[in-house]
């Protein structure tokens, strides 16, 4: 009987605490915002900033020396791909790099007067590549056009050479080309930047916006000189996994919604592939968004001003960006920034989503990510409830000590409410501004 009870009061204390943060969080119009317009707006923004998700007719010139029929068919070539257009036929280098100073191309070509005579003796022809390297995607569009040309043309040209020399087709292939080369691009066969950065982008935003949310009423509670997690009945710490698992379920009845929005139905609009189990991705978010929870309710019990958050939110996200490994591979992290990463819930989310939804694996590929997630889950939740546990502790000791100085004061006929209203008086008296001594 006595643990029914037990049971009854704790689903109670659970159920006014869930009740009670839905209310706070309903009543914040700048949490509102953060919740349901950045977090609703932002994979949209993103999206339609990377809507064409392919760099394509990237400027170039050639700078053609050799002027023959080879490297003029080439050029046409290379014109007619889809990564580059040749905007400047140059009469040197040296305009050409005049050219990519100011911006008006990303890289030319450059062909050796000898290019054609090369060719014609069957000798290997060099053809060079300069590239405007401010950013990967000039180099790459430049890169790629030229190989895909040089593959194809140079094949065709020494076929054509080989064949005027007597040798059959078989021959001409077997001396032209020894291995042959297929390109494949399974999870990105189009090269889509959007679908390459939006993977990650798109947790980001969730972790980002619930944290950035949660600790805005933290700020304002510590502000208003209140507790950030009250316990039910003001107990002493005996109710901090009822406070945390509350609060907790009321973000997390908000955040699975807005994920299955970012992570399902904002990539069905924007038409970008999901190779994933419906079931699966579901799952992911789940532990995901659980985690992300845990995550916020922690760091956010650091935060003692609604105004700090914003610069903490600034400083936190590019470096959780960059920490998911879409720029730069996280087994290529020095060794003090991959243990810095295992904070984020981004770190194995993102990993774990390209794995599933992108690379089309099942949960398998998917399983140290997940576990990650779970450890991390369960660490952050105790983290909570010690901050929880420990801000209550010295609220209660703190009334505690204040009532013993309205006791003692009381004996010595002091009042201290009147003695409280004499200093703030005289802290805002002001002497006349043309006084003299």
């Amino acid at each position: 009987m006595r643990k029914d009870h037990y049971i009854k009061l704790w689903l109670k204390d659970f159920w006014g605490i869930f009740t009670h943060e839905l209310k706070l969080i309903f009543s914040d119009s700048g949490v509102m915002v953060i919740f349901f317009l950045a977090g609703l707006a932002y994979p949209i923004l993103y999206n339609l900033m990377y809507l064409n998700g392919v760099l394509s007719e990237t400027p170039i010139a050639v700078v053609d020396y050799a002027n023959c029929s080879d490297s003029r068919r080439f050029i046409r070539e290379v014109d007619a791909t889809r990564e580059c257009a040749v905007k400047y036929r140059c009469v040197n280098t040296d305009e050409a790099q005049t050219l990519m100073r100011d911006g008006k191309i990303r890289g030319y070509l450059y062909f050796p007067s000898d290019f054609g005579e090369k060719l014609a003796r069957m000798e290997t022809a060099t053809l060079s590549a300069y590239a405007d390297m401010s950013s990967f995607l000039y180099y790459k569009n430049i890169l790629l056009a030229a190989n895909q040309v040089m593959l194809k043309e140079v094949g065709s040209i020494q076929m054509e050479r080989y064949a005027a020399a007597g040798f059959t087709g078989i021959q001409a292939e077997s001396l032209i080309q020894a291995i042959p080369y297929e390109e494949n691009n399974p999870y990105n066969r189009a090269f889509s930047y959007s679908l390459f950065l939006l993977s990650a982008i798109l947790l980001v935003i969730v972790q980002q916006t619930l944290f950035y949310g949660m600790s805005m009423l933290v700020g304002t509670a510590r502000e208003e000189n209140r507790s950030f997690a009250s316990l039910p009945d003001k107990l002493e710490g005996h109710g901090v996994g009822r406070v945390v698992l509350g609060r907790g379920a009321a973000y997390w009845l908000i955040y699975m919604g807005i994920s299955i929005y970012i992570a399902c139905i904002i990539p069905a609009m924007f038409g970008i592939p999901q190779r994933g189990e419906f079931w699966e991705i579901i799952l992911l978010l789940l532990f995901f968004v659980t985690d992300c929870v845990m995550f916020s309710m922690t760091w956010s019990s650091l935060i003692t001003r609604r105004e700090s958050v914003f610069l903490l939110f600034l400083a936190m996200s590019p470096v959780c960006l960059f920490l998911t490994g879409f720029s730069w591979p996280t087994t290529a992290f020095p060794e003090f920034w991959k243990w810095f990463s295992y904070i984020f819930p981004t770190t194995f989310g993102c990993q774990a989503f390209i794995n599933l939804n992108t690379a089309g694996g099942d949960l398998g590929t998917a399983h140290d990510q997940m576990v990650a997630l779970t450890i991390q889950t369960i660490v952050y939740f105790a983290l909570a409830c010690i901050a929880v546990y420990a801000e209550n502790w010295y609220l209660h000791h703190k009334e505690v000590l204040q009532e013993k100085k309205r006791e003692l004061a009381a004996k010595a006929g002091v009042d201290l409410d009147e003695d409280r209203r004499i200093t703030i008086s005289y802290n805002h008296l002001t002497l006349p501004t043309n006084s003299s001594l």
